[in-house]
């Protein structure tokens, strides 16, 4: 239970920082810091649901589904 949401928490961290780089390419503010932090924390996140996931395959907390024969 507690993997599922470290996931979904992981989930919604990407997708923020996916947004606020979306509304900061579209107000193009100089103040702001540069889209490529957000982009970068988004590829940090997706990197740590992939290892995330197969930790979890590993250790037996995530089952995947077995192939059709």
């Amino acid at each position: 239970m507690i993997l599922k949401i470290v996931l979904a928490s992981l989930v919604i961290f990407m997708l923020f920082n996916l947004f606020k780089a979306l509304f900061l390419m579209t107000k193009n503010d100089p103040d702001k810091p540069p889209m490529s932090t957000f982009i970068g924390r988004r590829l940090l996140f997706s990197g740590l649901i992939i290892v995330t996931v197969l930790i979890g395959v590993a250790t037996g907390l995530i089952t995947p589904n077995p192939p059709p024969y």
